[in-house]
């Protein structure tokens, strides 16, 4: 047996102890292909909480001289972007601990890449929370606030009261530039008939009238207009 094939089954032993419940065999020859799941903290599926993932590990003919080959399978509420982050992480970590079995050291770097991005989700949602919070309670003050006066606010309201109070004295300037005839001025300004009164007064003449202008007052039907009055 090569001292590559002896520290691959030694670190599988050591696996088996240490996920008895995540690690799952899939192939042993002609070299251990197995794949152990890996989630974030307080992880559940059905509430939507938390990611996860199971990592599937090959072994090379020369591990761990050389990287095993590392797949991504099964994730849960990880994105593109996110699936190839992690891989990067593993491949690099991978690098730095050539020469020494790595498999638990990869895992534990995934279980903590997972519970950062968590952590990272959480925070974006409980801001995103607060921001929907604070736009509603905005929203509430405006009611009763109204829409802050500016400049440029101030001059379009008063170009537009302008113009309605210029609207609505047109009428009454239609009414005073409307000529009146003689009898309705005669008949609005009291004033003249108090005016031709007075001046007859103070004339001190006695006015002849000439009767024979007139009709006789019995053809005017006086006495007919004075009964059907009365």
């Amino acid at each position: 047996m090569s001292q590559y094939k002896e520290e691959q089954l030694g670190e599988i032993f050591s696996l088996e102890s240490i996920y008895p419940e995540e690690l799952e065999i899939l192939e042993e020859e002609p070299f251990h292909q197995f794949k152990l799941q890996v989630k974030s903290e307080g992880h559940d599926e059905e509430q939507n909480i938390g990611y996860a993932c199971s990592l599937k590990f090959t072994y090379t003919p020369t591990y761990p001289e050389e990287v095993p080959t590392i797949e991504i399978l099964d994730d849960v509420g990880l994105d593109d972007e996110q699936l190839e982050r992690l891989q990067d992480t593993l491949e690099k970590d991978a690098e730095e601990n050539l020469g020494m079995v790595m498999i638990f050291s990869l895992v534990s770097t995934a279980n903590e890449w997972l519970n950062n991005e968590w952590d990272a989700e959480l925070k974006r949602r409980e801001e995103e929370e607060e921001r929907r919070i604070f736009e509603a309670e905005e929203a509430e003050r405006n009611k009763f606030h109204g829409t802050p006066v500016t400049v440029e606010n101030f001059l379009r309201w008063k170009a537009e009261f302008d113009a309605e109070i210029a609207a609505s004295k047109k009428p009454e300037r239609e009414d005073k530039d409307k000529k009146l005839t003689g009898r309705e001025v005669f008949m609005v300004d009291k004033s003249m008939i108090e005016s031709d009164l007075k001046f007859l007064e103070e004339g001190g003449e006695v006015v002849q009238v000439d009767e024979s202008l007139f009709q006789d007052l019995d053809d005017l039907g006086l006495d007919d207009v004075i009964d059907e009055s009365d």
